[in-house]
This record gives structure tokens, sequence and C-alpha cells, in this order.
């Protein structure tokens, strides 16, 4: 049995699929300044309820980019976020991204002191005395631990995206309202 595709050149494949997002989103009005940003979370996803509920703090697009232009380095918790993040593009602004859920010593911190590797991850993170992003897509133990830091002044990012997964503490983290610093999350529990 013969498959009939769309005659769509490699190159090309990206741009046919945000076509296809922007015709199906119709008439939808997305925040202005988001849109690629929640374009790109459906394309990753195909799941258009990211056009329903993937909110922003206020200017948290613009200090995102400013911080990356600045420098800023990405921390994420999962090698699958990380290998999605455009490593060139980031270096040009003297950035790098980081994926420490994997690494030894965190492994050993976390059985020592009894939490997850996501919180050891986090407690790595902020000793490394860099301007930071966090992009959390999997734990919500890395959120509440950056919450943590946040509280006990060691620890002052540009930026945090929540969106973790599972159901323990999810509705929980993926925002925390009250906070003053940007923040991108998903307003409902499904996520990751």
């Amino acid at each position: 049995m013969k498959v009939e595709l769309e005659n769509v050149k490699p190159m090309d494949i990206e741009k046919r699929s945000f076509e296809i997002i922007t015709e199906e989103l119709g008439d939808k009005k997305l925040v202005p300044g988001t849109e690629l940003i929640v374009k790109r979370c459906i394309h990753t996803s195909a799941d258009f309820d990211y056009a329903e509920n993937l909110c922003f703090s206020e200017n948290a697009v613009e200090k995102a980019i400013a911080a990356i232009k600045d420098g800023a380095c990405i921390v994420t918790d999962t090698h699958m976020a990380e290998s999605g993040i455009n490593k060139r593009v980031l270096s040009r602004y003297g950035g790098e991204v980081f994926c420490f859920i994997s690494d030894e010593d965190v492994a050993a911190t976390a059985k020592a002191n009894g939490t997850t590797r996501a919180t050891a991850s986090m407690d790595k993170a902020a000793a490394m005395g860099k301007k930071l992003i966090f992009a959390i897509g999997n734990a919500p133990t890395a959120l509440v631990r950056l919450y943590e830091l946040i509280e006990d002044g060691k620890l002052d990012p540009e930026l945090i995206i929540g969106v973790p997964v599972g159901f323990v503490n999810v509705a929980l983290t993926a925002c925390m309202p009250g906070r003053n610093l940007p923040q991108a999350w998903r307003s409902r529990r499904e996520s990751g």
C-alpha cells in the first residue's frame, strides 16, 4: 500500500508546520509578543491547548531575550529539553545550556540528602554564580527547590519556565503566584 505524502522539501517542513498551526488557530488571538513561543510549544507537542493555557508574567519574553543577549545560561531538568535548545545561537551571546540530572555528584547529593536529583540539580545550578534561565519540564521538585533558593536569597534567576509533569505538586509549582520574577507556565495540570 502506497502512502500519499504532502510534497514538502525537507527544509520547508517546519515552515509548513507553522503555517498549519496558524491556519488551525484561526481567529484565536495570542498575547502580543508570545505568539512564536506558543506556536513553538504547539509544534513541539501537537497540543493546541497551549494557545489557551500557556501564561506569561508581565514582560517575561522581553526580559528573557534581554537576559540571553546578556549571556545568560539555560538550566533544564531534562536531557530532551537540553537537546532542543539551540546551543549555537545561545553561544553567540556567551550562554551555555546545562542539565545536571545525570551527573554523578548530583545523584550522590540527592541520595545523601534524601531528595530528588532534580532538587540537587537546582542546588548545583544555584552555586554556579551565573545569570540563569530555568526551563523546567519534568520535576515539580525542581521548581519547589528554585523557589526555596529564591526565598533564601541564594538565587535570582532571569526567568523560570515551569511546565512540570505528573500529578504531585504540579498545580502548586507551575506558577508561584505573587512572586516578582519573570515566569512562563502552563495553567493546567497536564504538561511536559
